[in-house]
């Protein structure tokens, strides 16, 4: 069992857009931290009676990424909290991070955050959302892996 203090806030730059994704970041790492390095069994075994997985958060949270900042449709976001068979730790991991990076480019490529977001409402909208989703789910991902192994902190 590891118990670890947890991260303060993340040190950012001076504007809104460097304090908005490096929050943004801060809790991605949360989540990553969260799920590396458990089992691939323990990552997708339910932690509660909805059926909720670390594995399942992740790919959501890449699914969520993929839709708001990249354009990617998504049809049913029920499945995306449910990883297939043949993903892994490992490869849901990748994933995430591979999507992290792309979106990290849409983001610095945005030089007005009142303009209009790849989705609806503006740039600033859609990085406050996406850290209210991330930061929902980096604390559903907390519950869960004490749940696993009494690991808490980052």
């Amino acid at each position: 069992m590891s118990r670890k203090r947890d991260a303060g806030p993340p040190s950012t730059g001076p504007g809104e857009k460097d304090v908005l994704a490096g929050f943004l970041d801060y809790l991605r790492a949360a989540v990553v931290a969260k799920a590396e390095g458990v089992p691939g069994d323990l990552a997708r075994a339910p932690g509660v009676p909805s059926g909720t997985n670390l594995l399942g958060l992740v790919k959501h949270l890449t699914q969520v990424e993929r839709h708001w900042l990249l354009g990617h449709h998504v049809a049913d976001w029920k499945a995306t909290f449910h990883p297939a068979p043949e993903d892994t730790t490992a490869s849901i991991l990748a994933a995430y991070r591979e999507t992290i990076a792309e979106a990290n480019d849409e983001i610095a490529s945005w030089d007005d955050l009142a303009a209009k977001g790849p989705r609806r409402g503006s740039r600033r909208w859609t990085l406050a959302h996406l850290i209210e989703e991330t930061a929902r789910h980096a604390g559903h991902a907390d519950i869960l892996r004490e749940l696993i192994d009494g690991a808490t902190g980052r």
